[in-house]
């Protein structure tokens, strides 16, 4: 399992447009053969204390792979590549519908038909309010994604809401911990059953980890890393619900948007 770009993505020049403001990490706009590209480069990753330094690139791509094994299409089209600044993460650009928003605050309880809420606090004027997701079957296979790939930082603006109706989720770098480490802002269903589909993408996860997707993944993650991915993936299928905050970890991300 390659999951590779064409070859003009990977061989073509990646002309950058400029920098996406704010990210933790060096992070531009480019165009590679007119087609826009997020890239990431090694060289500008942030130093991690739980995290070994240099390896979010891999991470994104990762992520990528474990999203095509789903079939779940929850990340852009990623890839590894050299650019301007040497070696790093590119992904397919993918623009937002501005109308549409899937993670958002509302007063504090006001939570509308098809939304789910997530925890109560107080906004920058000290105001009441709630958060709250969608309720909908995208959102909730990129939460069950991103169980799988145990994601730190699953925040409101890592969710890009396509127009008809798909959710990307993109800002992959820290993921693949051995370690229990999901922060996410997606914790709207805690405790409901997997749906068949639901349950079939981890399945499907699973077989692919004994071969194409476990020895893809070698490329970019450690051994224990990929043995935690699969005990994952079997404890989730085990019990076949979406688990609730555990540990001391924070189960919110911080920011949450």
């Amino acid at each position: 399992m390659t999951a590779d770009p064409a070859p003009d993505l990977i061989e073509g020049e990646l002309e950058l447009r400029g920098r996406i403001m704010p990210a933790s990490n060096a992070t531009f706009l480019g165009e590679i053969d007119g087609i826009q590209v997020v890239y990431k480069p090694v060289s500008g990753e942030r130093p991690l204390w739980d995290f070994p330094h240099g390896t979010l690139a891999d991470r994104e791509r990762a992520a990528y792979l474990l999203s095509e094994a789903t079939g779940w299409d929850v990340v852009p089209e990623t890839w590894l590549r050299d650019g301007p600044h040497g070696l790093g993460m590119v992904q397919r650009w993918q623009e937002p519908d501005a109308e549409q928003v899937a993670v958002t605050l509302v007063r504090e309880g006001d939570v509308p038909d098809g939304w789910r809420h997530v925890f109560d606090g107080v906004d920058g004027q000290d105001q009441p309010v709630s958060l709250i997701h969608e309720d909908s079957a995208p959102l909730r296979r990129m939460a069950v994604f991103d169980i799988l790939v145990n994601n730190a930082d699953r925040k409101g603006g890592h969710v890009l809401e396509m127009t008809d109706g798909h959710r990307y989720g993109v800002d992959h770098g820290v993921t693949f911990h051995a370690e229990h480490k999901l922060r996410t802002v997606l914790w709207g269903w805690l405790g409901e059953p997997l749906t068949a589909e639901e349950l079939a993408g981890v399945e499907r996860v699973r077989l692919a980890l004994t071969g194409p997707l476990g020895d893809a993944l070698a490329d970019h993650l450690a051994d224990f890393e990929i043995d935690a991915l699969f005990r994952r993936c079997a404890r989730l299928a085990e019990r076949a619900v979406l688990p609730s905050p555990r540990g001391e970890w924070p189960a919110i991300p911080w920011p949450p948007f």
